[in-house]
């Protein structure tokens, strides 16, 4: 950490946690390196080791409704709602970061209703899509036609799948389909008549009474597997339909597909696969998976029918409501991975390891309003490892902060408003709507979600702010108490020590609340315990914060807190107190976009700092008291040099009010957290600053040395290059104006007067030469500088063919570094720019000669009378002697 006396002065953003998914399909490479997912009408790509967004394919304003990858990964396919199929080539690298992607055929109206399914068949060639008018239509991947239409369903088409035979001698490719009208079909792709135009199915099957979701054939052509809303998985006799199509059965004999298999699974199923065989040397059996509106995975035995597996938790019985949002819509086998991924209604995206049955990754989608967060150290030898995050929702969110991967804590039965965690960060506690506040441990298992071990019920509104004892002894990880603020104007102080006897229980303890006492006359916001757990402060909706002197005894348990005095000077409701770690002060942000520091000796107000357009909703101190960090409704996180009241810097990255604000324990990274659904990692750079401006003064003073040298040794095309590539304009007018004074007419040849700047400036390149024309033009705006100007300017034009200038400027935004174009000002320039620039001083300064070349013969005119008179009198004088 830096001493007292360093202040810190720049943080920049080093990541940040965004919406990835909101509605729509999504996609993962077989290889499980990338996730496509669809958010508004966008495609956003995500390099799933890291969370980091990848690539982002812009839409066309309408939803993308399906989306489809080819097995080899070599093709993604989209189409939207406006009925436009994109075909994109991907190219990945072994490098996740070389990634690139080009559209290689954008097909209009491909189809004359919504297009809900896509599927890419097992060699990569074909495409399928099935329109809500009941027409499929397969494409030509690689070329973009359409081989194939099948029409004749009865309605939506709800789900597709290929299957290609293994035969090399009756290699042929079947297409199966099914619709909202419950029934399943199969075509044969090989056969003649389909490539003649023919929709006719080889087999229709029927069984399900609702909408078929899922479709999976067996590797061998045996069964065919389908899951449907009836909370039924069927399995048919496949292998009879494929050998109709190859006329392996008598002739004229039609295919049936035989019913084989009916399973119940008992909920509504959204999608249904085959698993690889158990291993040798086990039953040989095939087995199957299935997801839907329970929100977990089962995984078949397909010879008894019956669950071998579960790899989620079940959803409790509650409402329907519920059901649908964290219901399963959609999944995907990864073999290569031997992973499953289910996609869920509440926009999480869940990785479960077949073997294990374990979650290996987990992604949030969409974290609607951030409201708070906190750092957590579940690990004692690492600290700030994890994020926690109260997202509008009774649900917790807990990232790693490394991976982005994150784990949902529930338990809360209304939305979670505040969050906190003990000084060490291994305590999680958090308050919701539904009255109560919980605490939470760190889990055994890294993959598992921290686990509820506590709940303190009592209050008779919502929680909106709670503080854990901020000093523990040695012994004891887990604070001794801690403090909730509610709507009911009350602080209730609870006592924590049965959790270190009892916190590997299973089921979560009521504690015991060891004092009640009404605090304020409106909502509280926010509480904070001081560092030595002296002091309780409160921050109210009624513009007050209250300090209270804090009683605890361990044996007996015991706790009060009494009040000491009251803070008053805000014009609107106090959102934030925190206590300096180091100084007998305390921060608080108001609604009157203020922050003040107030002193705990008298309760005055010592320092006040203004700058923030709209509310302040948090604040905190860093850098041992020094500073403070503030965010607000206006969108920006603000620091702040406490002693002279400045704002050192503003970060801006958030669209929305900035709810959530959290410091790291080595003080090196701030988390903001908005209302637009974005959560930013801010990282200290005050060292890299300060070591890139040595570095840049360094090199500016050995750069101004061989300027100094080139001019001595009049090295004029060294000394103006140097002097351009320095941004430094004074200096290169001091150059121009000693060559035009020193200018000999002795040289005719010479257009500047000096040969060796002639030469300079027939061979200055594209940028260097629009880079002087730009001074130039500032220079012949000024009287005193515009004899210079015109000088140069004279010699450009005579020394450079006017069609050079010409191309300099169409050029130069290739050839031009970013140190120039930010010299210039500008991020484009046009050569009319200049010119309009140019020609009005230019003519106002010829005018202004004309002038004085007229006034100059009046002067002439006036002297030579004068002359002439006093010659007139000289005679005069002579005729009267004489």
């Amino acid at each position: 950490m830096p001493s007292r006396q360093e202040l810190r002065t720049a943080f920049r953003q080093r990541k940040a946690i965004s919406p990835l998914y909101t509605a729509g399909p999504v996609v993962v490479t077989d290889d499980g390196q990338f996730l496509f997912s669809c958010v508004q009408e966008d495609v956003l790509v995500t390099q799933l080791e890291t969370g980091v967004e990848q690539h982002r394919f812009s839409g066309d304003s309408t939803a993308v409704t399906a989306l489809a990858i080819s097995p080899a990964s070599r093709h993604f396919v989209s189409i939207s709602a406006a009925l436009t199929l994109r075909i994109y080539e991907l190219d990945i690298q072994s490098e996740p970061l070389n990634f690139s992607i080009k559209s290689t055929r954008q097909i209009a109206k491909a189809h004359d209703a919504p297009v809900h399914v896509l599927q890419v068949d097992p060699s990569s060639n074909l495409l399928a899509s099935g329109s809500a008018d009941g027409l499929v239509k397969v494409w030509d991947l690689l070329r973009g036609y359409v081989t194939h239409s099948f029409a004749g369903h009865g309605g939506i088409l709800s789900a597709l799948t290929f299957y290609v035979s293994p035969s090399v001698s009756q290699s042929s490719i079947h297409l199966v389909t099914a619709s909202v009208d419950t029934r399943i079909r199969v075509f044969n792709l090989s056969s003649q008549q389909s490539r003649g135009g023919s929709s006719k199915p080889l087999a229709v099957l029927e069984g399900h009474n609702s909408v078929p979701r899922g479709l999976c054939v067996s590797s061998d052509g045996k069964w065919l597997l389908s899951g449907g809303r009836d909370s039924l998985v069927m399995v048919w006799d496949f292998a009879s339909i494929t050998d109709v199509s190859q006329g392996n059965t008598a002739k004229g004999k039609k295919a049936k597909g035989k019913l084989l298999q009916t399973i119940p699974v008992f909920e509504r199923v959204e999608a249904v696969g085959l698993l690889d065989p158990e291993p040798a040397g086990t039953q040989s059996s095939l087995r199957f998976f299935t997801g839907g509106e329970k929100g977990n995975i089962r995984i078949w035995d397909l010879q008894s029918g019956k669950v071998v597996s579960t790899l989620g938790e079940p959803l409790e019985s509650g409402s329907e409501d519920q059901e649908e949002q964290q219901g399963i819509v959609s999944m995907s086998h990864l073999r290569v991975c031997d992973t499953l991924v289910s996609v869920h209604a509440d926009q999480n995206i869940i990785f479960y390891s077949i073997s294990t049955g374990s979650v290996t990754r987990q992604l949030v989608g969409f974290n609607d309003e951030i409201v708070d967060c906190t750092f957590l150290s579940p690990r004692d030898d690492v600290r700030d490892t994890h994020l926690a995050l109260a997202t509008n929702s009774a649900l917790i969110r807990v990232y790693d902060v490394s991976s982005l991967d994150a784990r949902i804590l529930a338990g809360h039965a209304d939305i979670v408003l505040s969050l906190d965690t003990s000084s060490d960060g291994r305590t999680l506690g958090s308050g919701s709507k539904d009255k109560t506040a919980r605490i939470w441990m760190p889990p055994q298992d890294s993959n598992e979600p921290w686990r509820p071990v506590a709940v303190c019920e009592g209050h008779t509104e919502s929680v909106g702010a709670l503080a854990f004892a901020r000093k523990t002894s040695s012994t004891n990880t887990i604070p001794d108490f801690l403090f909730t603020g509610s709507q009911d104007r009350t602080i209730k102080m609870w006592d924590l020590s049965p959790l270190r006897s009892e916190s590997t229980a299973s089921t979560s303890l009521k504690l015991r609340s060891l004092t009640t006492q009404k605090a304020h006359e409106k909502d509280i916001n926010s509480l904070d315990v001081s560092p030595d757990n002296s002091l309780l402060a409160s921050g109210s909706q009624d513009k007050t914060i209250k300090l209270f002197q804090i009683t605890y005894s361990s044996s007996p348990r015991s706790g009060d807190i009494k009040l000491l005095g009251t803070c008053k000077g805000h014009k609107r409701g106090v959102w934030s107190v925190r206590f300096s770690r180091t100084e007998r002060v305390l921060a608080s942000g108001s609604g009157d976009k203020t922050i003040r520091i107030w002193s705990l000796d008298d309760y005055t107000c010592l320092k006040t700092l203004e700058g923030h357009t709209n509310s302040v909703l948090r604040v905190d101190f860093i850098n041992a008291g020094l500073q403070v960090v503030s965010s607000a409704s206006d969108g920006l996180v603000k620091l702040w040099n406490v002693k002279d009241e400045h704002c050192v810097t503003s970060m801006d990255n958030h669209e929305d009010k900035v709810w959530a604000l959290c410091v790291s324990h080595d003080e090196r990274t701030i988390v903001s957290g908005a209302a637009d659904s974005v959560v930013t990692f801010w990282k200290d750079c005050t060292e890299e600053e300060r070591e890139e401006k040595a570095k840049s003064q360094a090199h500016i003073i050995l750069k101004e040395q061989d300027l100094s040298n080139y001019l001595a040794l009049h090295d004029y095309k060294n000394a103006i290059l140097l002097a351009l590539a320095l941004n430094q304009p004074r200096k290169l007018l001091a150059i121009f104006n000693s060559v035009r004074v020193s200018a000999q007419e002795t040289e005719p040849k010479s257009i500047s007067g000096d040969l060796r700047l002639d030469d300079a400036i027939r061979t200055f390149s594209g940028p260097d030469l629009v880079l002087l024309l730009w001074h130039i033009r500032a220079w012949n705006v000024n009287a005193r500088t515009s004899g210079v100007a015109q000088f140069i300017l004279h010699a450009i034009l005579k020394l450079r063919p006017f069609g050079e200038i010409v191309a300099a400027y169409e050029n130069y935004q290739k050839e031009t570094t970013a140190g120039q174009l930010e010299s210039i000002g500008k991020d484009k320039i046009k050569i009319q720019d200049v010119l309009e620039g140019l020609i009005p001083y230019t003519e106002r300064h010829l005018n202004r000669l004309d002038r004085l070349v007229q006034e100059s013969y009046v002067v002439d005119l006036i002297l030579g009378e004068m002359d002439n008179g006093l010659e007139l009198d000289e005679m005069d004088v002579d005729e009267v002697k004489v």
